[in-house]
């Protein structure tokens, strides 16, 4: 796609019911999105909201990120670019010529780092704004990393990024984790034998990491140390969301996916039963159930003005929730 501006039609999507929990999904018909109305969820959303369709028809969407210069922008990989949400939801490209974007973060230097997933290029980048272009890592001790997924930085000028190669794994690609790249320094390999490690988030006040494990069905918290490395992995909690294709006989899968935080500490997490809101101390607090049209959700965060607004993205669509909840004001994510 060109860096034209981009008009895309807004669509009303069929409703769509969530079974009571636990939440065995099945997924929707195709071209469908839930625009069911959420639970009232204390703190988090009023309930009876209804999730707007901002865009549809992209090639892919996927982790938006809210820069208050900027607006409003996510990745859609496949056409490997970047893309800005302007006046009117109109769609343009910020960064374009990338290769296979996913994650991204803004540093508190003011970059744009966005995680490359095609051959040659796989790893955190430094893609905006112009002229400040560069590679953060490139491999780990001589390996090229598999498949960068999510990312995160830090008050240091650091950065936590997950690595989960899809399967089957070719000879000599790494395993499933997740890195550490401190300011100016190489990779350290800082979350291991997590089946598949997906979306990260800092806590507010930067001592504790979170991971995801799309394979499984835990949120892992760790305590992040003075360099960096993670220490005292445990469960915070167990999602309710579960992959129905999965065999009976087989672990079940919550698929979970992005996380983001808002102002309270509160966690938010893509998986199969929509997005789970989890406290600072693992208590679940409620689903708000979404579906991006052609698969789950992929990623959200909270963005506008006061940061009330929960724009989630996936399966080349993005979506709006108006909230309750403000987004933690500590960094852009």
């Amino acid at each position: 796609m060109s860096g034209q501006g981009l008009a895309v039609p807004v669509f009303v999507a069929a409703l769509v019911s969530c079974p009571a929990a636990p939440y065995a999904t099945a997924q929707p018909a195709p071209n469908t999105v839930v625009l069911e109305p959420a639970p009232d969820i204390p703190g988090v959303i009023k309930g009876g909201t209804v999730p707007e369709v901002v865009v549809r028809g992209l090639r892919s969407a996927d982790d938006p990120l809210w820069i208050p210069s900027v607006g409003l922008i996510f990745s859609e990989s496949q056409a490997n670019r970047i893309v800005r949400l302007g006046p009117g939801d109109q769609v343009s490209t910020l960064v374009g010529d990338l290769h296979g974007p996913l994650g991204q973060t803004f540093d508190r230097q003011g970059r744009l780092i966005s995680l490359q997933t095609q051959a040659g290029f796989r790893g955190p980048r430094v893609v905006w704004p112009p002229g400040k272009e560069a590679a953060i890592a490139v491999d780990f001790e001589g390996t090229p990393f598999g498949r960068p997924n999510d990312i995160v930085s830090d008050a240091k000028g650091g950065v936590y990024f997950s690595d989960l190669p899809m399967p089957p794994l070719p000879p000599g690609t790494m395993a499933p984790a997740v890195y550490y790249v401190p300011p100016g320094g190489t990779p350290i390999r800082v979350g291991e034998n997590i089946g598949r490690p997906n979306g990260l988030m800092l806590s507010r006040d930067e001592k504790m990491l979170y991971v995801n494990d799309t394979a499984g069905i835990n949120l892992y918290a760790f305590d992040v140390q003075p360099d960096g490395r993670l220490t005292n992995r445990r469960v915070l909690a167990t999602y309710v969301g579960r992959d129905r294709s999965v065999p009976s006989t087989d672990p079940p899968r919550s698929n979970a996916d992005g996380l983001t935080i808002d102002d309270e500490g509160r966690l938010y997490a893509l998986t199969e039963a929509g997005i789970e809101v989890v406290s600072p101390t693992g208590q679940h607090l409620g689903v708000i159930p979404i579906w991006c049209i052609t698969r789950r959700c992929q990623n959200l965060t909270f963005g506008g003005p006061e940061k009330r607004t929960l724009y989630v993205a996936g399966g080349g669509t993005l979506l709006r929730v108006a909230m309750v909840a403000r987004g933690f004001g500590g960094r852009v994510k």
